[in-house]
């Protein structure tokens, strides 16, 4: 920033408002009291445009209040969908995560009874076969034996 940015910031638009309308009242003001018109009829037309200014300062603040109850009312009215949309989409992602597990459940269950089954069938062959193997040097043993 330079020294003029720094010395004359940028006022915002609502501040130049203010002084358009300030400007406005005074420069009205003084033409009124300087227009050649005598005393009685000058503080008529003074109160007429004080008067003026007043209901178009109120009709501006209805205005105003409407509108800003107009908006109060969009945006509450966008929260409340929007705290309904979390509050479905969280429901769902639960939901979600519940079924997931119940599969992950499911699925480690089924394949630790295939492992037990597997086992059990390795078990059986295993005993088939020593059974096999005591009997063919058992059978050996005798051969030996006998001659």
């Amino acid at each position: 920033m330079n020294k003029a940015e720094t010395q004359y910031p940028v006022q915002s638009g609502s501040t130049f408002a203010k002084g358009m309308f300030i400007g406005g009242l005074l420069g009205a003001a003084a033409a009124l009291l300087f227009a050649p018109k005598p005393g009685r009829e000058l503080r008529s037309d003074l109160s007429d445009k004080m008067t003026s200014v007043t209901d178009k300062t109120k009709d501006y603040a209805a205005v105003v209040g409407t509108k800003t109850k107009d908006v109060a009312s969009v945006v509450g009215a966008k929260a409340s969908d929007l705290a309904k949309t979390v509050t479905a989409k969280t429901s769902d992602v639960a939901n979600t995560v519940a079924e997931s597990k119940d599969n992950v459940a499911s699925t480690a269950k089924q394949a630790s009874e295939e492992v037990m089954e597997e086992a059990a069938k390795a078990d059986k062959d295993i005993m088939k076969t020593a059974a096999k193997a005591a009997q063919e040097a058992n059978d050996e043993i005798n051969t030996v034996s006998r001659s």
